[in-house]
């Protein structure tokens, strides 16, 4: 059973720049889709970011393409979120999810289709 810990959160200024980090205790975590959702104050948990298990398919949520890079280091068990240009918007707390199904295989923006997931980091992002 995988364990995920998220960490790098914080409060900066819009146009600022975070890296979120994405900690797993399972061994094989390089068998794992691992993907960033958001949920905002009062709003409902939305998909970030995807990345399959070599790191070499991506897909981003279209609020955030061009200014959010995923990424992930399986020699570390890490999976990063680069978040780059942020925007109030972005404002919310941040969670990965891990999924061992093969990306194409699954519905990988939906968060019901995960059973892990950290504990969130927060982001905050001033105007």
């Amino acid at each position: 059973q995988v364990q995920l810990v998220e960490s790098g959160g914080g409060l900066v200024q819009a146009g600022d720049s975070l890296r979120l980090s994405c900690a797993a205790s399972e061994r094989t975590f390089n068998s794992y889709v691992i993907t960033w959702f958001r949920q905002a104050p009062g709003k409902e948990r939305e998909f970030v970011s995807a990345i399959s298990w070599s790191g070499a398919i991506t897909y981003y949520a279209d609020s955030v393409k061009g200014r959010f890079t995923i990424s992930r280091d399986n020699a570390k068990n890490t999976v990063f979120l680069q978040m780059n240009s942020l925007k109030s918007e972005d404002t919310a707390v941040y969670t990965c999810a891990a999924d061992p199904r093969n990306i194409y295989s699954f519905k990988y923006d939906a968060p019901s289709s995960y059973g892990y997931w950290g504990q969130g980091t927060r982001v905050t992002v001033a105007s």
